[in-house]
């Protein structure tokens, strides 16, 4: 074992013991971002550097491969923007942002080992470290005279208690018939007991019930809106985006186990996916906070990548990889103009949009173009996204699930057009604009080329994902 390998995990620790030390003084908002965003970018160095490497630690909990160190370098670039797109952390209490960034860190390191685990109760130690941090954070809101961060918090910590005791007991059906927690173990004799014990695949979908909630796939969803609309502005960007991303890593090895012929655990994934695609986008219809919106959205985006898991191939899983990869700059793209608008961390609605291209024409089209993207409209990510998808989802068969989905994907149009027409719709009242920093403006026209230049140009994406895939 060297350094390098460890880098990205190390300097995330690093981070965690420096936010701690922080912690223990007072410090000033600006130092604390500076350290963050400094902090946030070492790692994102650290995994750009580490990419590559290979082997197996820790007894052989512990593998990397092109896949995790892919993953690592997505989770790093999130975190960077998470924490560069909202310097001041307006939603969060002064007396406790040291805290905040230190927690945002654990969860981070939680999720970086979570990729890279390749046993099942260091998967679940992982996924542990990373909720917990979630617990802590998600109540961190200042000024929220209805308390709903409160329960936001309860639910998010009932509802991952509950998918953690059903994973348990997932990981004991699993281990009782394959005798072994290894998932190098567990490709060897799962698809061959899926075809023929009906406990297999209850344990097999008990144990990705863990992922399904990170994730918001159905029906592992329904905490969903009120955790985004009770946590502050800054906090729902990291939980909306870095733990999904993560979620797919994992279901991407666990899924893989299973083989490539159809069995009950694929119609049943097929089911989950359907559902949260319907589920989530006919919900979004009726929504007026932005949050809660974006959150139904979440759910119906679960469905989509889900038809990439289906696929168990190179193609599916490598579309899935780049999806996420999309949905991250998308989703955050949206976030960003939410925290850009809310002046005192509240949270927005369709009316707080009105006029917003005479306000700022940045933030209006940073909107659309998210908007666009996760309508799936060319050229945008979300559109190439959802096209890599389909196709493997074709390939494989899926007819019914790509009519589904393109019916599901038409409907979403609704509610994100809503966002766009509101944002350049003309309004008498008066406004005053909305001044943006220089890095922040820096930002908003980086999401902008970023969602069509990665729809435009897939290949160098697609390439590294093709590749992780192969490595698995």
């Amino acid at each position: 074992m060297n350094i390098v390998q460890l880098l990205p995990e190390l300097v995330l620790s690093a981070m965690v013991l420096v936010l701690f030390g922080t912690s223990l003084t007072t410090t000033r908002t600006e130092s604390l971002n500076a350290i963050a965003l400094v902090f946030s970018a070492l790692s994102l160095a650290a995994a750009i550097l580490s990419f590559g490497q290979q082997g197996m630690l820790f007894y052989d909990t512990y593998r990397l491969d092109a896949l995790s160190q892919l993953f690592k370098v997505i989770i790093t670039f999130g975190l960077f923007l998470v924490i560069f797109a909202a310097p001041g952390l307006k939603g969060i209490d002064a007396k406790i942002r040291s805290e905040y960034y230190m927690f945002l860190a654990v969860g981070t390191l939680g999720l970086v080992c979570l990729v890279s685990s390749y046993e099942l109760l260091t998967i679940l130690l992982s996924l542990e470290i990373s909720a917990f941090a979630l617990n802590v954070i998600i109540p961190f809101r200042y000024l929220n005279s209805s308390r709903t961060q409160m329960e936001a918090a309860i639910k998010y910590f009932l509802f991952g208690v509950i998918g953690t005791g059903i994973m348990l007991y997932g990981m004991s059906y699993i281990f009782g018939l394959a005798k072994s927690t290894y998932l190098a173990d567990l490709a060897k004799t799962i698809p061959a007991l899926l075809q023929t014990e009906p406990l297999a695949v209850v344990g097999m979908i008990m144990l990705l019930c863990g992922f399904f909630f990170k994730l918001s796939l159905f029906p592992m969803h329904f905490m969903t809106p009120d955790v985004y609309e009770g946590s502050a502005n800054e906090t729902t960007s990291y939980i909306a985006t870095l733990p999904k991303v993560t979620a797919v890593a994992l279901l991407i090895r666990l899924v893989s186990l299973t083989g490539v012929e159809f069995s009950q655990l694929t119609w049943l994934l097929a089911i989950f996916a359907v559902l949260s695609m319907t589920v989530g986008n006919l919900s979004a219809l009726a929504q007026n906070d932005l949050k809660r919106l974006l959150a139904y959205s979440s759910i119906a985006h679960a469905g989509y990548v889900t038809l990439g898991l289906l696929s168990v191939n190179e193609l599916g899983f490598s579309s899935a990889i780049y999806y996420m990869a999309g949905y991250l700059l998308m989703n955050l793209a949206c976030f960003f103009v939410i925290y850009q608008l809310s002046a005192n961390g509240e949270n927005l609605t369709f009316d707080s949009l009105r006029g917003l291209y005479k306000r700022s024409p940045l933030l209006a089209f940073t909107l659309a173009a998210g908007a666009f993207g996760m309508t799936g409209i060319p050229p945008t990510v979300g559109f190439t996204g959802k096209f890599l998808i389909f196709t493997a989802a074709i390939q494989k068969g899926l007819y019914a699930l790509v009519i589904i989905a393109v019916i599901n994907a038409a409907i979403s149009a609704f509610y994100y057009l809503k966002m766009v027409r509101a944002a350049y719709m003309t309004t008498d009242e008066p406004s005053d604009a909305v001044a943006l920093s220089l890095p922040a403006a820096a930002l908003g026209v980086f999401f902008i080329v970023a969602i069509i230049a990665t729809g435009i140009l897939p290949q160098s994406i697609i390439a590294l994902a093709r590749q992780a895939v192969a490595g698995m």
